[in-house]
């Protein structure tokens, strides 16, 4: 009976520090490829207090943004590949 409430206790320890994990919010309806996007997208955020984290094309070469504000993070990525 103890390493049952042995068990259960770790389990819920677990659980509980999964949850604490941050939020990322993920969006991929924006045309990131047009620089007025880009601007209103940096301006809006820095208003609402994220910062730009940083910036780079994927592998399938659309641009993604990631922006932070405490322990949450909110990642862009453009709905068009760039073409180079």
């Amino acid at each position: 009976m103890k390493q049952k409430l042995q068990l259960l206790a770790v389990i819920m320890t677990l659980l509980f520090s999964f949850n604490a994990k941050a939020d990322t919010i993920k969006n991929s309806n924006l045309n990131l490829n047009n620089s007025d996007v880009r601007k209103c997208l940096l301006e809006a955020s820095e208003n609402d207090g994220w910062k730009l984290a940083s910036v780079y094309l994927d592998s399938e070469n659309k641009i993604v943004m990631i922006f932070d504000k405490a322990n949450d993070t909110k990642v862009y990525t453009s709905k068009e590949t760039l073409e180079l």
